[in-house]
């Protein structure tokens, strides 16, 4: 296949130039307009003119909910989705049903993946009070990480044994991955509310109860624990501007404790909550516009390493009912790609800073092998995004299984047009193409 006069952006670069695949993988890169002799030495051209050539996303947090939770979505729908989206790669969380918190169940759960995916894909292994010496059997070569729920979770998944926590962070040899909220802050906030507005409470109430402080005490003890045992640590969906004082902005590549960023934290504030109610109910809580800002300059100045969805789709009777009682997360993985660009068209940043934190940076944190760049060798998993092709987005476009998305109604100016994982077409022009699945992640480690 030769894919011909893109403009690729990739690697802090932006050129006219075409890319030849073969058996999976980038074979050539050409800079410049396609020459007569490239175009009629290949059978299968795609003219890329007008579009923009982006590394295939790699997002590093989703819940697709496989196995027990199909009801919400599916590995099969949900990878549909992230490729209509443009996103070729991600990790699974382990908050499923059985949780993945056992060898055998991993083992499972990357079966699923193998039989079911239309991406490539990796899952974390889960942490519990209970289950250290599973943790430790991990191979840090075929698997992300380790998922430690430092804050509220289903089932038994809250790791909040001092001594636990100790020995994760001091054992374990490989990444871990952290969600942290201070339960006992948000308990407290909860009583307040209750005390104050009864049991009834509004949507506006969730970022009182899940708030700046619980977020930072619980990123706080992350990181005193990572620095005490030389963890490489990862934690997910900042919220806050003040958990950034954290957290370095140097270069990636000298990091050992590092951040993420989503999608809704960038988009959303608490001005929302109005507008769109349980819709943009995530944990932690989307906050103040001043939060928003300051995670948006982070982008920018390298405090925040990569930008990922956090995508848990709910079926949307789960999103009814008050604060207390609605789900949180939401389905976001068909339209993070076109989220970050708009916002780079809107100032926020530039084209070439997305692809750096959606692609280039998960690649480069998570160790990732031959993938998240265009680069002769690595595996083509590309994108083809028009610049200028403004669509809607409604319940008539949308590939997640709960069958909603907050972003119903806002109209994107970018559009995915075409997105290959290793090599093959697996979505064009609004259409899936069935017919190869996605490949394990593999780790240099």
């Amino acid at each position: 296949m030769l894919i011909y006069n893109a403009t690729i952006i990739n690697e802090n670069r932006r050129f006219i130039g075409s890319v030849e695949i073969a058996d999976e993988r980038i074979s050539r890169i050409h800079e410049g307009p396609a020459s007569a002799e490239l175009l009629t030495a290949h059978k299968d051209n795609i003219n890329a003119q007008g579009l923009w050539l982006l590394p295939g996303v790699i997002d590093d947090q989703v819940h697709f909910r496989e196995p027990g939770l199909t009801h919400k979505a599916d590995i099969y729908t949900e990878s549909r989705a992230a490729v209509a989206g443009g996103v070729t790669s991600f990790m699974d969380m382990p908050n499923t049903k059985p949780q993945t918190t056992t060898q055998a169940l991993l083992a499972e759960k990357y079966a699923l993946g193998a039989e079911k995916s239309i991406a490539n894909y990796s899952f974390y292994m889960g942490a519990t009070n209970e289950n250290l010496a599973e943790l430790k059997k991990t191979d840090p070569h075929t698997v992300c990480g380790v998922k430690v729920f430092m804050g509220s979770s289903t089932g038994n998944m809250l790791v909040d044994d001092t001594r636990t926590l100790e020995r994760i962070f001091a054992e374990v040899p490989l990444l871990i991955a952290t969600h942290n909220e201070d339960e006992a802050t948000i308990q407290a906030n909860k009583m307040r509310c209750i005390a104050q507005w009864g049991e009834n409470l509004p949507i506006e109430c969730h970022p009182i109860i899940r708030d700046a402080e619980a977020c930072y005490k619980s990123s706080a003890k992350a990181v005193e624990l990572a620095h005490k045992h030389g963890t490489r640590l990862h934690i997910l969906h900042l919220s806050t501007e003040k958990e950034l004082g954290l957290f370095d902005a140097r270069p990636l590549a000298g990091k050992k404790i590092t951040a993420e960023a989503c999608v809704h934290h960038l988009w959303f504030s608490e001005q929302d909550y109005a507008t769109y109610g349980n819709r943009i109910k995530w944990n932690p809580a989307i906050k103040r516009t001043e939060d928003r800002d300051a995670l948006r300059r982070a982008i920018n100045d390298g405090k925040i390493d990569v930008i990922a969805t956090d995508h848990a789709p709910h079926l949307w009777t789960e999103k009814e009912g008050s604060c207390l009682q609605a789900a949180s997360g939401g389905p976001m993985v068909q339209h993070s790609l076109v989220a970050m660009l708009e916002l780079a068209a809107q100032g926020c940043f530039t084209p070439e800073k997305v692809v750096e934190k959606m692609c280039h940076a998960p690649a480069d944190l998570f160790s990732i092998q031959k993938r998240g760049y265009i680069r002769e060798g690595y595996y083509a998993d590309l994108v083809l995004v028009n610049p200028d092709s403004p669509w809607q987005v409604d319940r008539g476009n949308l590939l997640s299984k709960c069958g909603w998305s907050p972003m119903e109604g806002i109209t994107f100016r970018h559009k995915v047009v075409t997105t290959l994982v290793n090599g093959h077409t697996v979505y064009n022009n609004g259409c899936i193409q069935e017919g190869h699945n996605g490949k394990r992640l593999l780790f240099d480690r």
